[in-house]
């Protein structure tokens, strides 16, 4: 019996553990989407609530008889690094104007349980026409038809929309096109991260250029920690603001909010506070028992934090990655940013671009054109940056310490083989 016992413990502990890193990677898990990770999620849901509770003061949220788990991770700060993508080759990430119909689409689709595609596209041009500071939508042009598709298929892929008959992107070809969808509204709602409504901050939409900054620090904040006054507080409210209680929460959450969420975290990026939380007896302790918990490695240097998932579930993004021609470039010119002393140079990064495109001529081809090596260098930069490899420093880019982790240490593989690799899989050759 006890061994039995034994064998239970260690598998809650393992579901667990995944249950932590599968949400980490998806917020969204559906049923229909990925069953297995659904039914971990599931089995688990009261016991990975308390935890992501307690660690980062997310909400978790898990709906059986609908079929998903929502996990509403809000940061303290705006991150751009993950933005919507387009449903296509390259997967390019959604301009202003998708964002706009995103928008305008979600709030159609807020009261009604079924729709068509010709039903909602004329919500959405009546509902952009109401609105003088959007611009009109035309069903007759092509392009605002494919930015619409863009739109619908991501509510689709995040399980809001499923399209019971027809295809949605025979809309792109036709505004005529028949397509029936279902709409899970509850679902929807559940969508938004942000803990302040946009709803409520009533502010003339003159005035929300010049005080955008503004508004997005009220859409984040988080009441619960007290962490600043808010608009009509009193003064015996502003002394509960520096309570120690709400102090420590704040410090254990906003720390390891960070760590789990981009796994590389600078001293040089945490405030005094933060510092001090962790080097406390009980900041270490919870760390490393979070990171336990979690199933992940945690590594502690001079320079930060890292943690590392060795079965590479707790992430959506990976690198090295030879899934795109900016990621092989980052890989390639991230030694030369780490050789340079100072710094890079966007002279010196182009010309190592340059350099790459002339070694490797069949390589990133959309690349080719003129400004292509700017390009390119911009994009590897981005990358990089988003992996917090790297920083822009006025106009160099430096390196940051978890950069050399990549530092070629012998002659047995070297990067300029994964651009020969990665060239030979665009030309149609064996991957």
């Amino acid at each position: 019996m006890s061994t039995l016992a034994n064998q239970l413990v260690v598998v809650e502990r393992e579901e667990m553990a995944r249950g932590i890193r599968l949400l980490l990677a998806q917020p969204l898990i559906t049923e229909r989407g990925d069953p297995a990770a659904f039914e971990v999620v599931r089995r688990r849901k009261e016991p990975l609530a308390k935890w992501f509770d307690y660690t980062c003061g997310w909400s978790l949220v898990v709906e059986p008889r609908r079929g998903y788990a929502r996990l509403v991770k809000v940061r303290s700060t705006a991150d751009a690094s993950r933005p919507a993508r387009r449903p296509r080759a390259g997967r390019p990430p959604f301009d202003r104007r998708r964002y706009v119909l995103l928008c305008v689409t979600a709030a159609e689709l807020t009261s009604v349980p079924m729709t068509t595609i010709g039903l909602l596209a004329d919500r959405v041009v009546q509902a952009v026409a109401a609105d003088p500071a959007l611009e009109s939508f035309d069903t007759a042009s092509r392009r605002e038809r494919m930015a619409f598709v863009d739109v619908l298929k991501l509510l689709e892929s995040y399980g809001v929309l499923a399209a019971v008959d027809g295809l949605t992107e025979s809309f792109v070809d036709t505004a005529e096109a028949k397509v029936l969808y279902r709409v899970d509204a509850t679902l929807l709602m559940r969508l938004p991260a942000a803990p302040v409504g946009p709803s409520r901050l009533a502010v003339p939409v003159e005035e929300v250029p010049a005080r955008f900054e503004e508004l997005l620090t009220e859409l984040m904040r988080e009441r619960r920690y007290g962490t600043s006054a808010s608009a009509g507080q009193t003064a015996a409210d502003e002394a509960f603001v520096v309570s120690g209680t709400r102090r420590n929460l704040w410090l254990r959450h906003s720390v390891l909010r960070r760590l789990f969420d981009e796994p590389v975290l600078y001293r040089e990026d945490l405030t005094e506070e933060e510092i001090a939380y962790l080097a406390s007896p009980t900041g270490r302790q919870i760390l490393r028992r979070s990171a336990e918990q979690a199933g992940l490695v945690l590594e502690e240097r001079a320079e930060g934090y890292l943690l590392v998932d060795p079965d590479a579930l707790a992430t959506d993004s990976r690198f090295p990655d030879d899934s795109s021609t900016a990621r092989v470039a980052a890989l390639l010119l991230l030694e030369r940013i780490a050789d340079a002393p100072g710094g890079a140079t966007p002279e010196q990064l182009a010309e190592a671009a340059s350099e790459l495109l002339r070694r490797f001529p069949r390589w990133a081809k959309a690349y080719q054109a003129a400004e292509g090596t700017r390009r390119l260098a911009d994009d590897a930069v981005a990358v990089l940056r988003d992996f917090g490899l790297v920083r822009v420093t006025g106009d160099r880019v430096v390196a940051r310490p978890a950069a050399f982790r990549y530092r070629v240490a012998g002659t047995t593989t070297t990067s300029a083989a994964v651009a020969e690799q990665h060239a030979h899989k665009e030309d149609g050759g064996p991957q």
